[in-house]
């Protein structure tokens, strides 16, 4: 018999990273409520690999100008739409034979909200008798608009370790759910009752999260498993594209060192994890922290073959040589630099400190150290402008680093997002409100907004050739009969680059081999063209200087 379903709802978008969708959050508030003697069980919709092509839906039609073409190259984005998962059918099987009296989803980004409604529907089809709850980011963002379906009985906002325990105790005896911390219900009037978010202010007061109520077994590196862990909650800055560091009840907190060593511990002794990845939003802030955390890690796991990532980003001003040097030692292989942009004047739209010194100091020490980077830049913001991307780009160019281009998309809860509506520019959709949907045209276009997407491929190709120890390749009219017969994806993207760099036009090639132009923005290759000819190119590790035409 179980008390109590947790379901991670199935994703709907042109791509997924696996890796990065361990349901940790629903581990987390299991273990809360397997402490207060409740039995649970955890079902993760996105724990296999079952995928299926779906059409386009009508509201992103405007993206088949950009997606609309298979394209074999290493310069391609996206194309095809996939409903990722179990499907809705198969949920509603699952939950017809469950036994819970409460089913709470997971709904943590605006962009995949109608999913979990559709769970909560389902939900309801099959068992009506139980409670369905909601919570995340985005219940905790926007209650109202979720209380808007029936089908949801109440919404937890903030973190729900604190109140899930409390509301299962409630609905067990019949009471008023009102005074519960951030619970969210109809009152008898039919207006919603909305409770200010729960937080925790002890991290270490709560059990270590139920992973093993997890499918282990499909999130995996290789033959060992992948782990989430998170070692700190809240950001104390203050950016103005990000909901978190806004919102003004997640206070910046930090578990023990203790805390951290022992759940990661388990991962390794128990589950064999051999990648380890921090979903901190700053995991290094604070160096005395991080430096006895490193070196219990190093400690502890030396030998263990363990591979640790902070895949949020870390703030280059709270790295030195010290500590990247005991990132290394403790078993980072790679460091996911957030930069942001270079351009002062977005950097202050963005609340965001220039961190260009800082930066470019962790890039040298990543590569004195043995260790890979990648930076990331935000392009498409409001008020931002294409050339200024371009710019933030060539800057990368000549850095020891990969280039990872975000496309900014306006998260409820952030400045950003108030800005967005303001401006008239929100989507009205909510499913738009994703990078992969390009959602905000302003001063940065679509077309532009993807002409960057495009650059930071080619930048990143030119790189691996470079690190391959291939020159890059000398610019030369389009020929496409030369393109009959390739298949192998380097030879495709040289010859492609070839005629990049000669005409500034992005290509693409079909599975039939036809070569076609992709929509870019001329002004934007141009300028990235012409920019390169002025620095010298870094791969990872190697230079090319452009030839002077």
């Amino acid at each position: 018999m179980t008390d109590i379903l947790l379901i991670q709802p199935p994703i709907r978008d042109f791509y997924i990273t696996s890796k990065r969708t361990v349901p940790y959050g629903l581990a987390c508030i299991a273990a809360s409520l397997i402490d207060g003697g409740f039995s649970v069980e955890i079902f993760d919709s996105l724990a296999t690999s079952r995928s299926r092509i779906l059409d386009l839906p009508p509201e992103m039609s405007y993206l088949t100008e950009y997606y609309g073409k298979s394209d074999r190259s290493p310069f391609a984005l996206f194309h095809a739409f996939k409903h990722y998962g179990y499907s809705f059918e198969h949920l509603g099987k699952k939950i017809r034979e469950t036994s819970a009296f409460i089913v709470g989803i997971s709904s943590l980004f605006t962009a995949y909200s109608n999913e979990a409604i559709k769970i909560a529907e389902i939900v309801k089809r099959f068992h009506p008798d139980c409670k369905v709850v909601l919570g995340g980011n985005h219940p905790t963002a926007m209650p109202d608009k979720i209380m808007e379906s029936k089908a949801v009985d109440f919404v937890l906002r903030g973190e729900g370790e604190v109140s899930m325990p409390m509301l299962a105790q409630v609905i067990k005896k019949g009471e008023d759910p009102e005074g519960i911390p951030g619970i969210v219900f109809r009152s008898k009037d039919g207006t919603n009752k909305i409770g200010a978010p729960a937080i925790i202010d002890d991290l270490d007061a709560y059990p270590l999260p139920a992973v093993r109520l997890l499918n282990r077994s499909f999130y995996k590196r290789g033959t060992r498993a992948c782990a989430v862990v998170v070692a700190s909650r809240g950001c104390p800055l203050n950016c103005t594209y990000c909901s978190i560091g806004s919102s003004p009840f997640i206070r910046y907190r930090r578990r023990s060192v203790e805390a951290v060593v022992r759940e990661i511990e388990e991962a390794i002794d128990r589950y064999n994890a051999g990648f380890i990845d921090f979903e901190d939003e700053n995991l290094s802030l604070d160096k005395d922290w991080f430096m006895r955390f490193l070196n219990e890690i190093k400690k502890r796991f030396s030998g263990a073959g363990i591979e640790f990532r902070a895949m949020n980003g870390l703030f280059p001003p709270s790295l030195d040589e010290e500590v990247i040097q005991a990132m290394k030692e403790a078993g980072f292989k790679t460091l996911n630099l957030s930069l942001g942009s270079i351009c002062e004047d977005q950097l202050r739209k963005f609340r965001r400190p220039d961190v260009r010194n800082a930066f470019e100091r962790a890039v040298i020490c990543a590569e004195k150290n043995g260790l890979n980077a990648v930076g990331y830049v935000i392009a498409g913001a409001p008020g931002q402008r294409a050339q200024d991307s371009v710019c933030d780009l060539l800057y990368l160019a000549g850095k020891r680093i990969l280039a990872g281009v975000s496309v900014f998309y306006p998260v409820p809860g952030s400045d950003d997002f108030e800005l967005s509506e303001k401006l008239g520019i929100l989507p009205a959709n909510f499913a738009l409100m994703r990078s992969s949907a390009i959602p905000v045209s302003h001063t940065t276009s679509r077309r532009e907004a993807v002409t960057i997407l495009r650059l930071g491929r080619i930048l990143n190709f030119m790189k691996l050739l470079l690190d391959r120890g291939k020159a890059i390749p000398v610019p030369s009219p389009f020929e496409p009969a030369l393109m009959k017969g390739l298949t192998d994806k380097q030879e495709i993207g040289t010859l492609l680059l070839r005629w990049f760099l000669h005409d500034g036009k992005i290509r693409g090639v079909c599975p039939d081999e036809t070569v076609f132009e992709h929509k870019v923005s001329r002004r934007l290759t141009n300028q990235f063209i012409e920019g390169l000819k002025r620095i010298e190119v870094r791969g990872t590790g190697s230079i090319f200087c452009f030839p002077r035409l």
